[in-house]
């Protein structure tokens, strides 16, 4: 069990090459870019993951394996509201 589930955040564990999603110009997005994941196929060895600009706006949608991503933990203990 990998512990991702839709919604969560994620982050690429090495540079993909793909293409913008409106624009179909071809982009690489660097290791460490955090996404959010909308998919979840195969019981989870791979994932439709969303990645979106600062206005929330998407500007790639990639399919990647389990191995291309890692789990991003917020710990919220040191939050105060």
């Amino acid at each position: 069990m990998n512990g991702i589930k839709l919604h969560y955040k994620v982050t690429l564990t090495k540079n993909m090459k793909t293409t913008q999603f409106v624009t179909d110009k071809e982009i690489i997005l660097p290791r460490g870019k955090v996404g959010t994941v909308v998919e979840i196929y195969e019981q989870g060895k791979a994932f439709e993951v969303e990645f979106a600009n600062k206005n929330g706006q998407t500007y790639v949608l990639i399919s990647l394996e389990l191995e291309k991503l890692m789990l991003l933990h917020i710990d919220c203990s040191n939050l105060t509201f």
